[in-house]
């Protein structure tokens, strides 16, 4: 028989009859569910003392005292203050500090190695330390017998190179971390640089990124201004530096060198070639650069100011003349999003625009165009999107305006030369051209070219075939028209006209590989390696949906649906690091619910 508490049961190999059969199988059921019972409380019921297992000879048991650690470092920690057992003494300026050699060398690599190996230390019982702050190594110690110490604005400066020359890594990521949590414009600088003096990369690395991301704001402060030059020097060349235009980092070498005019003057010509001189606007380099008593001075700077204008007054050359000076920055951690700019549905013309963002799949509402507009041409210059041409409604459109997402807000620009409605636009060495089209009695083959940098539109070779709803590319430095509507076909003919030679006679051809199409009324746009199609109509009425393909499985997919149904809309990207605008709507919904 077995006895388990109160509970005895006799094991026969009789087979169970009747009644006494009935009391043997109830009595096995309940052995079976005490038997469970016994193993989960072996497994999660925890004594104060700690747990207690029978061992299967049944004549021990294992204990495990999951408090035995606390207590007793609680209990080391007292004799430590009390003065009792220790055998060291840690000097460090006019402090003492009591400890056992045991608990510092078990935490401290540092400390282990002075007591292990066959250091003079190792022998004493008076050690004096050297280059440590005294508090700071007195919380040390004490987190040494604790596993506790708070990090904070009075202590972080001199617990982390502490930490550092104890080795204790736990603390000094602590501080980092403290660090990393404190960073603004106004100190990130000084983190920046008191995290290379005491190599925590990862501090370092994420410092250096907050300082290109906020360098407007951070460009305004004494930190900035006490920089030495090569450090100013390595800021203003990253093509990671987050500004709105290249006139704020012409206004930070200008501040930097007038906080020490004397001291900083012979470095005007070595800070002005980080400056992307091109990409200022033609009326600030003639205003602005071009009156600086600075830049006039020195002979070196003329050339750049030269070079900057040579570079406005012949946009045809821009190709050629493309260098570091021209290149945009890019801000690095900068997403790419999806704009989609009016539209239409029904009986509606759209002034609205909405914005995708990838990494949340939602789409977020912006700010809406001055106008409404369809069929309308949308590009990406820099960190603006431009909406050209398109139809309100009651007529075919010639202005032009654009929109600034660190402002959240639509300005007008100068308008084109004729009015366009189904048009095609690409933007080629930071040009935005304007392709066909309609203008409200025919299709067009003219083109036309906008300069952001002057602010005009200039009439280039018009195209050798009248085309509305062209979609208009750029390759390889080259512009390309792809099919369209000419009034009485659809056409599959591709036109090609070379940048370099743009005012020169297009040359037209047909491939086998392509074929008719009929009017187009969503948009494609590639982003991330996918290519979007937005919106559209799909013969009875306009669609909010988007698809996006993968050429790398060759399927097309779902994502989330706009907040309003476009046809005739235009996308593009912009690259942007702070999105969405705040207070922004968002939506976030399946295209196979709608």
């Amino acid at each position: 028989s077995l006895v388990y508490n109160t509970f005895t049961v006799s094991f026969t190999k009789q087979p169970y009859h009747g009644a006494a059969g009935n009391v043997a199988l109830l009595c096995l059921q309940l052995l079976r569910v005490k038997l469970r019972q016994q193993r989960a409380s072996e497994h999660s019921a925890m004594m104060e003392g700690g747990m207690q297992l029978l061992n299967r000879d049944g004549h021990s048991i294992s204990h495990n005292s999951k408090r035995h650690y606390h207590d007793s470092f609680v209990s080391m920690n007292r004799m430590r203050q009390r003065g009792l057992l220790c055998d060291i003494v840690l000097h460090v300026a006019n402090k003492e500090i009591k400890a056992h050699k045991v608990v510092l060398a078990s935490c401290s690599p540092y400390f282990h190695a002075m007591f292990t190996n066959e250091m003079s230390e190792s022998r004493q019982t008076h050690v004096t330390l050297h280059d440590i702050d005294p508090q700071a190594l007195e919380q040390l110690v004490q987190y040494a017998y604790t596993a506790e110490i708070v990090v904070g604005e009075g202590n972080v400066q001199t617990l982390l190179p502490a930490a550092s020359l104890l080795q204790l890594n736990g603390v000094r990521d602590a501080c980092c971390k403290f660090l990393l949590s404190q960073l603004d414009p106004s100190n990130c600088l000084g983190i920046r640089g008191f995290a290379d003096t005491h190599s925590c990369s990862d501090l370092l690395k994420s410092a250096h990124k907050y300082v290109l991301q906020h360098f407007v704001e951070v460009s305004k402060t004494e930190e900035f201004m006490l920089l030495p030059l090569k450090q100013v020097l390595d800021l203003i060349s990253s093509d990671n530096l987050n500004v709105p235009s290249e006139e704020e980092v012409y206004r930070a070498v200008l501040s930097w060198v007038k906080h020490d005019i004397d001291g900083r003057r012979q470095h005007v010509p070595r800070l002005m070639k980080c400056v992307r001189l091109p990409l200022l606007t033609r009326d600030f380099l003639m205003s602005n650069v071009d009156t600086e008593l600075l830049v006039r001075h020195h002979s070196e700077c003329k050339d750049l100011l030269i070079e900057a204008l040579k570079y406005h007054l012949m946009p045809e050359q821009r190709g050629v003349l493309s260098n570091s000076r021209t290149r945009p920055r890019r801000c690095e951690g900068a997403s790419p999003v999806l704009f989609a700019v009016g539209g239409g549905s029904l009986f509606a013309i759209h002034g609205d625009c909405e914005a995708y963002d990838t990494r949340t799949d939602r789409w977020h509402m912006v700010a809406s165009m001055s106008t409404r507009r369809a069929r309308v041409g949308v590009a990406a210059i820099g960190n603006k999107l431009y909406a050209v041409g398109g139809y309100d409604g009651t007529s075919d459109l010639a202005t032009v305006e654009s929109y600034d997402p660190v402002t959240n807000g639509w300005q007008p620009e100068v308008s084109m030369g004729t009015r366009r409605s189904c048009l095609g636009v690409a933007v080629l060495h930071g040009l935005l051209y304007a392709a066909g089209g309609y203008d409200g009695a025919s299709c067009l083959n003219s083109a036309e070219r906008y300069d952001p940098l002057t602010s005009t539109w200039t009439s280039i070779a018009a195209m050798s075939t009248r085309r509305r709803y062209v979609r208009v590319a750029t390759l390889d430095g080259s512009l390309y028209a792809v099919g369209g509507y000419d009034s009485s076909s659809h056409l599959a003919t591709v036109e090609n006209s070379l940048a370099s030679h743009i005012n020169k006679s297009a040359l037209v051809f047909i491939s086998n590989t392509w074929t008719a199409i009929a009017n187009i009324t969503h948009d494609l746009v590639a982003m991330d390696g996918w290519l979007y199609a937005v919106g559209g109509n799909d013969g009875s009425s306009s669609l909010n949906s988007i698809e996006k393909y993968n050429p790398r499985s060759n399927k097309w997919v779902a994502a989330s649906c706009m907040f309003t149904r476009r046809s005739s809309v235009g996308v593009a990207v912009l690259e942007l690091l702070n999105f969405p605008p705040p207070s922004s709507p968002t939506l976030s919904v399946s295209s196979t619910s709608l």
